[in-house]
């Protein structure tokens, strides 16, 4: 389900044909999910609502790296390779998104899984002897039992693969977002895009987990005001949230990670308030100046204040897409996380929705 499907309209910018980030050229998404209910450990594996999400932004990353940036909103979580980028201005792997406790395990997956499609016939690497995958990550641990490292080597290789074919991908609770609740309501994977005038895309891709029902905000409306919850249980505000926004234009690093830091107030425009123990961490990438890319000056200045719109309005509309396209989900000790009730929040909207 779309956002622009239900009446809501974000921002003076139209979407791209997906109105999502696989509309900025070269950019793929896939998804691994991991869901069972087995006994507790040491019986069994315990339960499951987890995954991991990869974000490939196109081409070779390792000979022909992406120009880069991180912002950081509340610091209370992962990304790992973030100094490497911040030192570099550029990332040399796709963006593997997965859970807390198992960012470990995704790490170590996707530095064999990149290793290997690197190597030459000698034997060598082609990025010599050490890579840093950028892996992100937030706290599914509501829903799925923390104790255990339910994600593997098989599934970061599915996701991966799937992200390589590019295409239409899927919303919600899937992948990383199994297990991610949003502003009350379930969350988990959102994603949006902006074509702007100058004819480049601006795509956001989130993995929402923050917040607390009573802000939620869709639309400028304050539904989570109105919106009745009888009695349903909520996790704590603090959850986090990865934003990655990715454009085919041509930025440099220090203007990616502007573009990144505007993810931020998509994020607030939908109730989030940055909670102490929530980590808020946005990367921004760019293809235009890659070898592969479309060349010509870096954009600078007031140039970029269209992108940074862009981004902004995405990013909300990223917030709300996690939520109309999650299921209700019930998990570790049988708690359960409800769908937004669109039927309830279409009445409160009124035509606007």
């Amino acid at each position: 389900m779309r956002v622009a499907d239900l009446g809501i309209v974000i921002g003076p910018f139209p979407s791209g044909p997906t109105a999502s980030i696989a509309d900025v050229p070269g950019v793929g998404v896939g998804h691994a999910t991991v869901s069972y209910d087995d006994p507790p450990p040491p019986e069994g594996r315990g339960v499951a609502r987890t995954g991991v999400t990869v974000v490939d932004p196109g081409g070779d990353c390792i000979a022909d790296p992406v120009p880069a940036g991180v912002a950081i909103l509340n610091g209370a979580g992962e990304l790992t390779g973030r100094s490497q980028i911040e030192e570099w201005g550029y990332s040399e792997t796709p963006v593997f998104l997965t859970s807390t406790m198992q960012l470990g395990r995704v790490y170590d997956a996707a530095c064999r899984l990149l290793f290997a499609e690197a190597l030459v016939h000698d034997g060598r690497s082609t990025f010599g002897e050490v890579i840093i995958p950028v892996v992100g990550e937030c706290d599914d641990s509501w829903l799925s039992d923390p104790r255990v490292m339910h994600v593997d080597i098989d599934d970061v290789r599915a996701a991966l693969d799937v992200a390589r074919a590019g295409g239409e991908f899927a919303q919600g609770a899937v992948g990383a977002g199994t297990g991610m609740s949003c502003l009350g309501w379930k969350g988990g994977i959102g994603s949006a895009s902006r074509v702007l005038p100058d004819g480049h895309v601006v795509g956001v891709l989130l993995l929402t987990n923050f917040g607390s029902a009573e802000r939620l905000t869709i639309a400028g409306i304050p539904v989570g005001q109105r919106l009745g919850r009888d009695g349903a249980e909520e996790p704590p505000p603090a959850g986090s949230c990865i934003g990655i926004v990715v454009t085919d234009a041509p930025l440099d690093p220090p203007a990616c990670e502007r573009l990144a830091r505007r993810i931020g107030l998509g994020l607030a425009r939908t109730g989030s308030v940055a909670h102490h123990g929530s980590g808020e961490i946005f990367l921004g990438m760019a293809n235009g100046l890659r070898r592969s890319g479309c060349g010509g000056p870096a954009l600078t200045g007031r140039d970029l204040d269209a992108y940074f719109a862009a981004t902004v309005d995405a990013a909300e509309e990223a917030v709300v897409a996690s939520m109309i396209n999650a299921s209700t989900t019930t998990g570790y000790q049988g708690r359960t996380m409800r769908a937004l009730p669109l039927d309830e929040v279409r009445a409160l909207l009124g035509g606007g929705f």
